[in-house]
């Protein structure tokens, strides 16, 4: 209190000009009981990690168009004349011992004076050696007509000079394989529906729609 001149005490007035009352200047209640430290504020709680970053996109689903219509003619064309070929081959085989007996007179007749050993030998060089070639040149026609069916354009070209050669080696085989009688005419009629239908087959991927189709997997 502050005593004035006429003995009367007054509210005081700090320094700011604030007046306070005769109990003096007013304190903050403590929130802590006595003797305890004050408790300390409450922390915020820490946000969540944040994802990291994915610096790569996933790469896209590609989606394979169906084959069209000259795609599945032509592989249905060459899958006949893969079976047209076979049973010529499965006939020869069981008809093995008729074939090695009419090769050995044609050998004899080739090498008139030879041993009988020699002889043998050379007609079975003859007849496995011609059902094996034509039986590397089906498999090896396959094996192109599967890359060209995984939409690789350039196994249709490779198929042309493949096809070639599978005809010059039945020309050749025509003296080993093919016998006498009916049975001769069903081989050569086999053999005739197989070169016939695998070229159809190879004209079918030569088509607009299925070159389009396989120039397709390159754009994709």
């Amino acid at each position: 209190m502050a005593r004035q001149s006429d003995g009367e005490e007054r509210p005081g007035i700090n320094t700011s000009g604030t007046a306070y009352p005769p109990e003096g200047p007013a304190t903050a209640p403590s929130a802590s009981p006595a003797g305890q430290p004050p408790a300390p504020p409450p922390t915020p709680h820490a946000p969540p990690p944040r994802p990291g970053l994915s610096y790569s996109a996933p790469a896209p689903i590609a989606v394979i168009p169906p084959a069209p219509g000259t795609i599945r003619h032509g592989r249905t064309l060459w899958l006949a004349s893969f079976l047209a070929g076979l049973a010529v081959l499965v006939g020869s085989f069981l008809t093995r011992d008729g074939h090695l007996e009419r090769l050995r007179g044609v050998v004899e007749q080739m090498a008139p004076g030879g041993d009988a050993e020699a002889v043998t030998t050379a007609t079975g060089i003859v007849f496995w050696g011609s059902g094996g070639a034509l039986l590397l040149a089906i498999l090896l026609e396959a094996a192109m007509l599967g890359v060209v069916l995984g939409r690789q354009g350039w196994a249709r070209w490779a198929l042309i000079p493949l096809l070639a050669g599978h005809a010059l080696v039945m020309i050749v085989a025509v003296a080993f394989l093919v016998p006498d009688g009916d049975g001769g005419s069903y081989v050569l009629l086999l053999w005739g529906a197989e070169l016939l239908l695998a070229l159809a087959g190879l004209v079918m991927f030569f088509l607009p729609s299925a070159n389009a189709w396989l120039k397709s997997s390159r754009a994709g």
